[in-house]
């Protein structure tokens, strides 16, 4: 049986470790902080400038001018600092976040990203993360196996718009984790009853059993 949307964030909180600075693409990645066990010390990052992201408001908490990258309301710690966009992405490009959980239109077999655009439609993809995939130390994409038209996200090649090249590390659907590794797709974790007859029927990319 595949995994709930809630039991993907689950499985990639399970990916952070304790220390890790960590920035959550727009979207489902967003909810990876939602599943983050209590005696575990993750920081937050968001682009436009805030290092400490706390829980969304509650209704009675809500704060217009506090928001993050996706303009969504957040909370603040104790131990939050702000500081402009610019020193945000001095941080990213630097080297010094330790993972990105993004969105994706598709993935390559060889770790190509596309989730920013596609052309002709005015349909915005997750951001364009081009900063993230090139200066953060490990990507793992996090989305649905197929898009609503049935068509693989797993591929091949990618033919939207490139995020990034050779990019991502890992990703994790409602099927299972993956690794891009050399000559595909490596299945390192497959949802309960789930087959790899189903994840190949369900991919273009080379699917690799370890």
């Amino acid at each position: 049986m595949a995994w709930s949307r809630d039991e993907m964030c689950a499985r990639a909180a399970l990916e952070l470790e304790d220390g890790f600075y960590v920035n959550l693409g727009i979207g489902m990645p967003t909810k990876v902080a939602n599943f983050i066990p209590d005696d575990m010390n993750v920081t937050f990052q968001s682009e436009n400038g805030m290092l400490g992201m706390g829980a969304f408001p509650r209704d009675n908490e809500v704060d217009a001018d506090l928001i993050n990258a996706g303009k969504q309301t957040i909370t603040e710690l104790p131990e939050s600092v702000y500081f402009d966009s610019a020193q945000s992405f001095a941080m990213i490009r630097g080297g010094h976040i330790n993972m990105s959980i993004l969105g994706a239109l598709q993935v390559a077999e060889n770790g190509d990203l596309a989730n920013w655009m596609i052309p002709g439609k005015m349909v915005k993809g997750m951001g364009g993360a081009m900063d993230l995939v090139a200066g953060v130390k490990r990507v793992i994409i996090l989305m649905d196996h197929n898009a609503k038209d049935g068509s693989a996200k797993l591929l091949k090649a990618c033919d939207l718009p490139l995020t990034g090249a050779g990019v991502v590390d890992d990703v994790i659907t409602e099927l299972g984790v993956f690794t891009i590794g050399e000559g595909g797709v490596h299945i390192k974790e497959l949802a309960p009853d789930v087959t790899v007859d189903e994840v190949r029927e369900k991919s273009e990319a080379t699917i690799i059993t370890q």
